[in-house]
């Protein structure tokens, strides 16, 4: 559809434009000629329109075009491939034929309707599928993404197809709420309990210290299963250590057990929580739970060193002391006098320098111990300057201006989770020194500043390696705006936490200074989690470096072997192995610097993944709420092929026409010149014809 709209240009140019034309004609054909009237008047008709289109030109008004597009409703089906799905099903339900059966959904539809298909477990995956191979279920996350893949979409209705049991994420029912469309539920799974004994939860410490008790909560469950009496044992590394029996009764019964043990081997120790299974038990799947605890023969020291109270002191402590690894001293420079240096792993100097207390200093020039400068506005760049080279700060005056925190994609030594890093470069600015930030060779930037909307290549948060010493700088004070924001707008401190926390480990991991360092990024590994380790190299003169090649061969328990070549980023090597199979593995690497061999092992552990069977009733009260919110409904396997029929009668889910209007100029409208040449064309021909010309 065209129309003609004027702007800023008056409507009345219209009248004008005929009357210019007809004015026109008439000149030119007022007087009798050798043509006959009605061809005269056809004459002065062509001449007439072709000048209006002319002067309209001229104006140029702009044209509008209404285009007219009609959307059909999107049908989302999201169906759970979890493991809970497969392993607690009632008798007579058949997996295979009910994605069948789903699958039909998109031809009863037909063509007035686009039916979209997904299959979630921890994420959301395109099409159905019978695998039901999951071993965590976020029905919320799955919600969540497909909220935002159709957003601003002809969203009709959502067909969710699930028991309701969830391991991961939050409440399904928060993000059910912003999918503003009609929840068909598919309730799969059975709510009757079963006669069942299972391990709900374990609650524990991932860090003990070498000869210390520390305890374990287990939540242990029982269903249908009053009378019995429940064997619960616990074992370390292969060898019990534990044992108690627990008579059930209730028909559902939960119990936390206090079970205390006792860290009596330094390394990483493997805890094996069992039930005995009784006589017709649903699963035994559910009955064991592994956990790891790694035991410390002692806490690392860390020493916090300031002049003067500020509120950030506390909140570095706390961050630093979630790990259970760490203990801190922090001290002012005026009471430090019994401190023993040689007792710390790492000296932190709060908007002071080493010069400020000269025993620090004494200690540190004679001693490899790593430093992290937190840099603000009562800080002596001279000294802080002079006594490192990762960050030096030319500054004309004693001023400080706002900066933001922005993570570089380039940082590799060490692993800042997605979360922490979208977390950090949305919290409150800190006070950063006004002037110019020069780094040296080799420097590792973690946090660059954002001055306002530009983002700028100053180290905010950075990482050097100083003949042998490894170097942290800070530039900014004001962490503690950093964790009062993050709690009111998350309730936690997770990524302040977190950043604090690998900032220290990182500084701390290599005290003794090997040369060839090979380690995981943890002890632990989930299944189907990608297997990551380090490694580092260091010269005669203790600098990184990363020119020779690294292999490295890991072997589990079952002798089965994977043989890798590390990748090198930036100073250092890392090697992402990929998920691997369930078990305990030993890895051994090694290089060749110069005519030096150099050797490293370790290991590390894969854990099974058991959340799909700590739950065997599924949660149809949770589906039949989200069907009723949104205006949707509840229905049973057994009634899919009633899912199209329930759709067409919604009278919700109908095709919406979009109207999309277009503006150009007149002069744009390609045919407009083709007309007036056919128009003047024609009055030249008969004029022609009849010898006028």
């Amino acid at each position: 559809m065209f129309s003609l709209t004027w702007g800023s240009v008056s409507g009345w140019w219209t009248p004008v434009c005929l009357l210019l034309g007809l004015a026109y004609a008439w000149l030119m054909y007022r007087q009798p000629a050798e043509i006959g009237r009605n061809l005269r008047y056809g004459l002065a008709t062509l001449r007439t329109i072709a000048v209006f289109f002319i002067a309209l030109l001229l104006v140029s008004p702009l044209v509008k075009s209404v285009k007219y597009e009609p959307q059909k409703p999107l049908v989302l089906i999201a169906q759970d491939n979890s493991s809970s799905i497969n392993t607690f099903k009632p008798a007579d339900f058949n997996t295979s034929t009910f994605i069948d059966d789903l699958a039909k959904l998109k031809e009863q539809l037909g063509d007035k309707y686009d039916v979209q298909e997904f299959n979630f477990d921890k994420d959301l995956h395109p099409g159905l599928s019978k695998s039901f191979g999951g071993k965590q279920t976020d029905i919320a996350g799955a919600l969540r993404q497909l909220n935002n893949r159709f957003t601003n979409q002809n969203i009709g209705a959502l067909v969710l197809a699930t028991d309701g049991l969830y391991n991961q994420g939050n409440d399904p029912q928060y993000d059910a709420k912003n999918i503003k469309t009609s929840i068909y539920t598919i309730a799969l799974g059975d709510t009757t309990a079963k006669r069942d004994l299972l391990i709900g939860n374990i609650n524990y410490n991932k860090t003990a210290f070498l000869g210390n008790d520390f305890i374990i909560e287990v939540l242990a469950t029982a269903y249908q299963s009053k009378g019995e009496n429940m064997s619960l044992s616990v074992t370390e590394d292969g060898k019990q250590v534990y044992q108690q029996s627990i008579p059930v009764t209730a028909t559902d019964f939960k119990k936390i057990i206090p079970i205390k043990l006792n860290a009596s081997k330094k390394g990483l120790r493997k805890y094996t929580i069992s039930i005995a299974p009784i006589k017709n038990e649903l699963s035994i799947q559910n009955n064991t739970e592994t956990i790891y605890v790694e035991v410390l023969d002692a806490r690392q020291k860390v020493l916090l060193l300031y002049n003067g109270p500020h509120p950030d002191i506390t909140v570095i402590k706390q961050a630093i002391e979630t790990n259970k690894n760490y203990e801190v001293k922090a001290a002012s420079i005026n009471n430090a006098a019994d401190i023993k240096p040689a007792d710390y792993s790492l000296v932190v100097f709060y908007q002071i320098s080493a010069a400020d207390y000269p025993p620090i200093k004494s200690f540190i020039a004679k001693s490899k111990t790593p430093v992290w400068y937190i840099i603000g506005s009562q800080s002596n760049l001279q000294a802080v300057n002079s006594e490192q080279s990762t960050v030096k700060i030319s500054a004309g005056r004693a001023e400080t201006q706002e900066v933001l925190a922005l993570p570089a994609n380039d940082f590799t030594a060490f692993n800042l989770s997605d979360s922490a890093r979208r977390k950090i470069s949305a919290l409150p600015p800190l006070l950063a020194p006004f002037g110019s930030y020069g780094t040296s060779t080799g420097t590792s930037v973690l946090l660059r500043q954002k001055i306002g909307a530009v983002a700028t290549t100053y180290p905010l948060l950075a990482f050097g390696d100083e003949v042998g010493r490894r170097t942290a700088v800070l530039t900014g004070e004001g962490i503690w705006r950093w964790q009062l924001s993050e709690y009111q707008n998350y309730e936690n401190q997770n990524a302040t936490n977190e950043l604090l926390s690998q900032t220290v480990q990182y500084l701390t991991a290599n005290a003794n200074r090997q040369r060839f360092r090979v380690y995981p990024a943890r002890n632990v590994f989930d299944e189907g989690e990608n297997v990551i380790l380090n490694a580092e190299l260091y010269n005669d003169a203790l600098e990184l470096v990363n020119t020779p090649d690294v292999k490295i061969e890991l072997k589990n328990t079952a002798g089965k072997n994977y043989s890798y070549l590390f990748t090198r980023t930036g100073q250092s090597y890392q090697l992402d192995a990929g998920a691997l199979p369930v078990g305990e593995y030993t890895y051994s690497a090694s290089t060749q610097n110069g005519k030096q061999d150099f050797k490293a092992s370790g290991q590390f552990t894969i854990k099974a993944l058991n959340l799909e069977t700590r739950q065997s009733a599924a949660n149809h009260v949770l589906l039949n709420t989200l069907a009723k919110q949104s205006g949707g409904q509840m229905i049973k396997p057994s009634d899919v092929s009633k899912l199209a029929d329930l759709i067409r009668k919604n009278e919700n889910v109908k095709t919406v026409v979009y109207e999309d209007k277009h503006y150009s100029d007149l002069v744009d409208v390609k045919w407009l010149f083709g007309l007036i040449l056919v128009l003047l064309s024609v009055e030249w021909f008969l004029r022609k014809r009849e010898g006028e010309i």
